[in-house]
């Protein structure tokens, strides 16, 4: 499968005729957009002089001559790099960087609005029929916030000192829809966020594909993708290479429905896919297929911790390579990562059932962990199938056993003298089909587990056939 996607630079006029803000909408294109490019409105594209309020201008004027038309808009960003705070997009509107053009994030708090939920370099709100695409690129200068570097893990600035906001991940986003509806995002770079790359709350009808997103490998919260209560998306055949969680679906404002992700490639230094830990309402009929996750702390997981529940997912078709890095990561070389557990003590949990995992082919440091902690906090009704992991040491970083990780909340990393392919705590009716562990130790193994039980996990809640465990000499 391709995964990786290719850059094919197409002049403006030609390829407004390909133009299609959503392609299953069946609302017929108008035959000419109005265009309207930035340097026309004073954007100078010297990568020094703030141009927020030129290409603002362009956005304007091209939102409203269309309207008066009756017509959609193409905003046009030549070469050059155009440095600015938020830009708003307008609905009918693709935003086209052209290959050779960036848009630049500031790094000055002034030049973004007083609130903090509307720090994005790039963000629609409320509308419709909206694009971003062009072959250029979107950058927000994260290096700009870095404190101080660290191969661990970066020493970030926040912006909190001024009360806008709580705690270290004060930081612009780097582009967002919010509230909008049919929504394309296409052959673009998204890099270097300060915060979150790409970020889609409470929207519908959205089309992600071919896009790069590389963020700085030591820096936290740079989120590849975050999906927030928005529902009908479809995610394919993009790069996302980036220190936080690559891929993360959240239920923090609504319900989030129908999410296809296929054709992907990914690596992070915590994980691949993530489910929550924002699961305040309930995720369903969710698809992860045709994917390659390298060298990543977890590879696919999912973290119930509020009242909403998870069920009808399913992951299909998957490599995986996990490894350990420093633990002020979240992650211990889980390749697959299910825990269930309230995120405090007023917390009435949600549940996880009706998962499946099928075809996942993987490398680790540290075998699969399905826990359930807390109360009344459950996992059922999870099936594995042929799913084929070897599990061997190849970093120098401690943790081959040691510890477990709950992170965020529960009982948060605890230690563990244990090593097992499979941890399952307070886990029921699952079905392993197909199954095998191979350990390459160069002891020729025998104190590792193939399946350890936790607390009130009886050994026959789980469903064995064909499962192999075996041993292999390193």
């Amino acid at each position: 499968m391709e995964l990786y996607r290719h850059y094919v630079h197409v002049h403006l006029v030609v390829s407004l005729l390909f133009v299609s803000l959503i392609s299953s909408s069946g609302v017929p294109n108008p035959s000419r957009p109005v265009q309207c490019n930035v340097r026309d409105y004073g954007a100078l594209g010297n990568g020094s002089t703030l141009e927020t309020s030129s290409i603002q201008s362009a956005i304007n004027a091209c939102h409203s001559r269309s309207n008066k038309l009756g017509s959609k808009s193409v905003v046009w960003v030549p070469p050059g790099s155009y440095l600015t705070g938020t830009l708003f997009l307008r609905s009918n509107m693709t935003l086209h960087i052209d290959r050779g053009a960036k848009i630049l994030g500031s790094s000055r708090q002034m030049d973004y609005p007083p609130e903090k939920d509307r720090w994005y370099v790039i963000l629609a709100e409320g509308v419709e029929n909206v694009g971003i695409t062009g072959g250029g690129e979107v950058n927000g200068q994260s290096s700009k916030f870095v404190v101080r570097y660290d191969p661990k893990k970066n020493i970030m600035t926040s912006w909190n000192v001024t009360g806008n906001c709580l705690g270290d991940e004060c930081r612009p986003r780097l582009v967002g829809f919010l509230r909008s509806t049919k929504i394309r995002v296409w052959n673009i770079d998204l890099r270097q966020p300060a915060y979150w790359c790409l970020h889609l709350v409470n929207s519908n009808f959205i089309h992600i594909h071919d896009i790069s997103i590389l963020g700085d490998f030591d820096t936290p919260n740079n989120d590849g993708i975050d999906i927030d209560g928005s529902n009908n998306t479809v995610i394919e055949r993009c790069r996302i290479d980036t220190g936080d969680d690559a891929i993360c679906p959240k239920t923090t404002y609504g319900p989030l429905v129908n999410l296809t992700v296929r054709d992907c490639w990914v690596r992070t230094k915590s994980c691949g896919v993530k489910l929550g830990s924002a699961t305040f309402f309930d995720f369903h009929h969710l698809r992860f297929s045709n994917l390659i996750i390298v060298d990543s702390h977890r590879g696919l997981g999912i973290q119930l911790r509020d009242a909403g529940s998870v069920y009808g997912v399913i992951f299909a078709n998957i490599v995986v390579s996990t490894r350990y890095y420093d633990p002020s990561w979240w992650g211990r070389a889980e390749p697959i990562y299910v825990t269930v557990c309230p995120r405090d003590e007023s917390t009435r949990v949600g549940s996880v059932h009706s998962i499946e995992f099928r075809n996942i082919t993987g490398r680790s440091e540290n075998g699969i962990f399905l826990a359930a902690s807390g109360n009344g906090a459950v996992i059922h009704s999870v099936k594995l199938v042929d799913v084929d992991l070897k599990i061997e040491r190849w970093t120098s970083y401690s943790g081959d056993g040691g510890m477990q990780d709950f992170r965020p909340g529960c009982q948060g990393l605890i230690s563990h003298d244990k090593r097992s392919g499979m941890f399952v705590q307070r886990a029921h009716a699952l079905s392993l089909q197909n199954v095998s562990f191979t350990w390459v130790t160069s002891s020729g193994g025998g104190e590792e587990a193939p399946i350890e039980f936790g607390s009130r996990t009886p050994e026959d809640s789980i469903s064995l056939v064909n499962f192999a465990n075996d041993f292999l000499a390193s």
